[in-house]
């Protein structure tokens, strides 16, 4: 029996309410969201409100692809564009403003900072921002389908891939897909990080 590949299409406006609520769960046992936020019944809270906001800001490029019943979605940021500015920066911190979390919002800003620190300049590349399948989802080749559309587009266009990785156990299937480690990054006080590249594939 030949499999086929999971559909997948890009994602609109109308689709951010369901897919917020997928990524909050596919982050919520992730080692940088407990990092950020050690209780998990807050840590759902402030996952739905710091990805409804990322997403807002993501729209623009037209580059969230998601299988067709958004259990599973890749978000990406293209060769040339502008960085997260400083307002979308100040306005994704904004997203853990609770009393509880008031003394490690200082750690979280230098947390950010330090990763987009360290993410490179050159050569112009693809940016992976973000992977999530929903829990109950997995396992079923949807995070590979998810980025086809782009990695398809990399090979072509002869243009890199960049990742960061926050999950150790996450490297082997990256690696499947081309990908390598090129650095660790810590973050203050928490989790390792692994930076991953990928070269474009030569198809021909």
């Amino acid at each position: 029996m030949v499999s086929t590949a999971p559909a997948t299409r890009r994602v609109t406006m109308a689709d951010l309410p369901r897919l917020t609520r997928m990524l909050a769960d596919a982050y919520h046992d992730d080692p940088v969201s407990i990092w950020a936020c050690r209780s998990s019944a807050l840590r759902s809270t402030m996952l739905e409100r710091l990805y409804r906001a990322r997403l807002r800001q993501m729209l623009v490029h037209r580059e969230i692809w998601a299988t067709a019943e958004l259990s599973s979605a890749a978000v990406w940021v293209p060769p040339g564009a502008r960085g997260p500015t400083f307002a979308q920066n100040a306005a994704l911190i904004h997203c853990f403003l609770h009393p509880r979390l008031t003394t490690r919002l200082p750690l979280l800003a230098a947390g950010m900072a330090g990763i987009k620190r360290k993410h490179p300049r050159t050569p112009p590349h693809w940016y992976l921002s973000l992977l999530g399948t929903d829990p109950e989802a997995r396992g079923r080749g949807l995070g590979s389908a998810v980025l086809q559309p782009v990695l398809e587009r990399s090979d072509a266009e002869r243009v890199g891939v960049y990742l960061e990785s926050s999950k150790e156990a996450n490297i082997g299937f990256y690696a499947r897909l081309g990908f390598r480690v090129t650095r660790e990054l810590r973050l203050p006080r928490g989790p390792r990080m692994w930076a991953m590249w990928r070269e474009p594939v030569d198809g021909r």
